[in-house]
């Protein structure tokens, strides 16, 4: 079986290249962040294991003794603390182990929820940490591993046939995509699911009413790409608009999906408050549509988080769309200024005229309409500064 690298390694060996701070690398469940910390780990100290759970309740010092921390060695150690989240002090125990121990020490913590909930309180680790979001293969990744350069655009480059179906059909988790077998993927997607309602959603959050939680989970589902109308949401799953929205907030925090929200800055008539919902996983997603956008909006979502934690500027994903329901699906941001749009389509080829209009409007200097089924073409999308069709192996080559 093929192993293909991942370039949050190299992310993480640049990391401890530049700073000597935490490295956290949060994403969802099987998205790679065991294989990881154990390629690039000394000490690999999981919360899952009994041992080390029983070690680490007994204290920052406890650890440093059994695993033989405080010995002189010839490297740098490397301690990767996998799954901490799910240990309520896992706040004030690293922050104790980083401010006592972290001398001469690499630290990388990695979870499978997102791990911002530090910034709250009065127990911040400010200037202790560096986080990094991991997320599943994308055209980019699976041919360069690269730090990106200095423009963030890579040149244009063909992704092999096999890989480019294999993406498109059991998506970039990396079990699915590397064995690419229908039966082992629908059981992975199945004990996927299963994972988050019966641990994730009950470690983690507050959540008691599980069959009406269930019930969101199963309608978000289909809705890939749709608007989120927690109202229309409340009356379908039988609970009030606040407990959707706590709900939906959940599913973020358990990384099942995540929203792009309006651009409304120079948009005359614009919406403003409801976000779309997209899946992380678009391997089961029926409706053609709804799978080529939401391909396209994972991958534009892995490269602002990407650029945005390495430092390269401040990015966000939006979409935007006025009253008159004139749309287009996504807007990149870089430092607030719109950078470029795209417009995400299966197979059609007819420009969209909504680019041009709102490329007038917001001033960014790209406009595309990324076609999933367009055969590759070897040439620079970004050359382009008018509204233009252009392959999504090609664009998505230009990615992170």
């Amino acid at each position: 079986m093929r192993n293909y690298p991942r370039i949050y390694r190299t992310i993480a060996d640049d990391h401890f290249a530049r700073c000597g701070q935490m490295a956290f690398l949060s994403g969802p469940r099987q998205v790679g962040k065991t294989t990881v910390g154990e390629g690039i780990a000394s000490h690999y100290l999981s919360w899952d294991d009994d041992d080390v759970r029983k070690t680490m309740l007994l204290g920052q010092k406890a650890v440093v003794d059994k695993y033989a921390l405080a010995a002189l060695s010839r490297t740098d150690k490397v301690v990767v603390f996998d799954e901490i989240h799910k240990f309520s002090r896992w706040k004030q125990f690293l922050k104790g182990f980083y401010d006592v121990y972290a001398r001469g020490m690499k630290i990388i913590v990695t979870g499978s929820a997102k791990m911002d909930v530090y910034k709250k309180g009065g127990d911040s680790m400010m200037g202790r940490y560096f986080s990094y979001r991991m997320h599943p293969f994308s055209v980019a990744e699976l041919l360069d591993v690269s730090l990106p350069p200095d423009s963030l655009i890579r040149p244009p480059a063909k992704l092999k046939d096999a890989d480019w179906e294999a993406l498109l059909r059991f998506g970039g988790f990396p079990d699915p995509f590397i064995r690419r077998d229908q039966r082992f993927s629908r059981r992975w997607n199945a004990l996927r699911v299963e994972q988050l309602m019966q641990t994730d959603v009950r470690d983690l959050t507050q959540i008691v009413e599980l069959d009406q939680f269930s019930m969101l989970v199963e309608i978000l589902s289909y809705r890939s790409g749709e608007q989120l109308v927690y109202k229309n949401l409340a009356v379908e799953v039988g609970v009030d608009e606040k407990t959707i929205k706590k709900w939906v907030k959940a599913l973020k925090y358990l990384y099942y999906g995540f929203e792009v929200r309006p651009w409304f800055k120079n948009i005359e008539n614009s919406i403003r408050k409801t976000p779309k919902w997209f899946l992380r996983d678009w391997s089961r997603i029926e409706d053609e549509g709804k799978r080529a956008e939401t391909i396209v909006a994972c991958h534009l979502l892995k490269a602002v988080e990407g650029w945005t934690d390495l430092g390269y500027g401040e990015f966000s994903l939006n979409y935007l769309r006025n009253k008159q329901k004139k749309e287009v699906d996504f807007l990149v941001v870089r430092d607030k200024r719109p950078w470029f749009l795209v417009e995400a389509k299966k197979s059609d080829t007819s420009l969209s005229d909504a680019l041009g209009s709102y490329q007038r409007q917001t001033g960014a200097g790209h406009a595309f309409q990324v076609v999933l089924d367009g055969d590759y073409v070897d040439r620079d999308c970004f050359e382009c500064t008018t509204p233009t069709v252009v392959p999504a192996r090609t664009f998505l080559s230009q990615l992170f």
